[in-house]
């Protein structure tokens, strides 16, 4: 039998079977099924169309709303100079609304367990009705330059509370483990009505001084049996650390943990006296059980206590502003030298004539400074 004309060229559709006999059979689908909700795309390109203002953001800042401080937080990270004056619009309205909170730097060894003692700390702290910000400063990726660890996915709890906020942030080559504009985004939290502000760093050793000089109390997270080779860095950090506490110890290894807590203790004793007047101490506590946890908040309130009666709470952060200040003057002041036109045509100029043995070091360096 012939095909008619009509019907070549044209794809035959098999009409489903009323009646079908057979597991196999195949209902008819829905034809152009929608990729997204229509009324979710037409949200999307709302939103998209307008633009928040500074006056909005820092509004939205005071009055605790997350989204809001999330761009904030954007805007002080960026580096492009239009994000950056925005920010600093912003940090401007909010400033009068800054300093009311608790600030806890916490550190330690790799594998000690922080973001765990901060997901058990934390879970403490809302239950006793704080609000509770978390920067956890992430060791950044050579290639991308974001976070490598992602610390919120490991901070379940915190992340679905309405009492918490966490901003897990690029060291971005930091040495000392801090995001360049942790400090900023610490204010704008502050700002935002949080009254504990936890700062975690990556833990890379000596140079977590950055962190100390942000923070109202260091606390130290150890393990016990950590060996002799971590010697080096322990000695570093412990002169600055108020409180040591020795994480995991539960189990088999909660003896050890109580072991190793004497020593600490020992050991800082034969530290000079910080300015503080504060005693270090050292104690134990197990993240998973939620053992000493209670303890550790008691000392950090025993602490700030002591601080603000000696007067020492409010020089040591007038001192850390003198100190972010003059900083971040250097910081900008070497941008600037190095973006001048034809300067780094000029810095290669001089490398060459150094290698060569043609100039001194010192007349390189003031060359460039004209």
């Amino acid at each position: 039998m012939e095909t008619p004309k009509e019907d070549m060229g044209k794809k035959k559709t098999k009409e489903p079977d009323p009646n079908p006999k057979s597991a196999l059979s195949v209902n008819p689908g829905v034809a152009d099924a929608p990729a997204i909700s229509p009324y979710i795309r037409d949200q999307r390109k709302t939103l998209s169309r307008k633009e928040t203002t500074v006056e909005e953001l820092a509004d939205g800042v005071l009055s605790g709303n997350r989204t809001h401080l999330a761009k904030a937080i954007t805007l002080v990270e960026s580096n492009l100079e239009v994000h950056n004056d925005k920010a600093q619009a912003i940090l401007e309205l909010v400033m009068p609304k800054v300093g009311n909170s608790i600030r806890i730097g916490i550190t330690g060894v790799p594998g000690v367990g922080k973001s765990t003692f901060i997901e058990s700390f934390g879970s403490y702290l809302l239950e006793q009705n704080h609000k509770l910000a978390v920067l956890a400063i992430d060791p950044s990726s050579q290639r991308t330059k974001g976070s490598i660890l992602g610390d919120k996915t490991r901070m379940e709890v915190l992340s679905k509370s309405a009492n918490a906020f966490i901003r897990p942030s690029p060291s971005s080559g930091s040495l000392g483990g801090v995001a360049r504009k942790t400090r900023e985004s610490m204010y704008l939290c502050e700002a935002a009505g949080f009254d504990t502000i936890i700062i975690e760093t990556v833990g890379v050793g000596q140079s977590e001084t950055q962190v100390h000089s942000m923070v109202d109390f260091f606390l130290l997270l150890m393990l016990a049996g950590a060996g002799d080779e971590l010697q080096g860095i322990k000695r570093g950090i412990m002169e600055m650390a108020d409180l040591i506490a020795i994480n995991k110890a539960d189990g088999p290894n909660e003896p050890y943990a109580m072991r190793a807590r004497v020593e600490y203790e020992s050991a800082l004793h034969l530290f000079p006296a910080p300015e503080s007047k504060w005693t270090p101490r050292a104690t134990t506590c197990s993240s998973i059980g939620g053992k000493g946890i209670d303890e550790i908040w008691k000392l950090i309130l025993d602490y700030i206590s002591t601080t603000k009666t000696n007067g020492y709470y409010a020089k040591n952060r007038a001192d850390q502003t003198r100190m972010w200040f003059e900083e971040t003057l250097k910081e900008v002041v070497l941008e600037q030298f190095f973006a001048r036109p034809g300067k780094k045509e000029s810095i290669k100029a001089s490398e060459k004539k150094l290698m060569s043995g043609k100039s001194t070091l010192l007349k390189e360096i003031k060359h460039l400074m004209d």
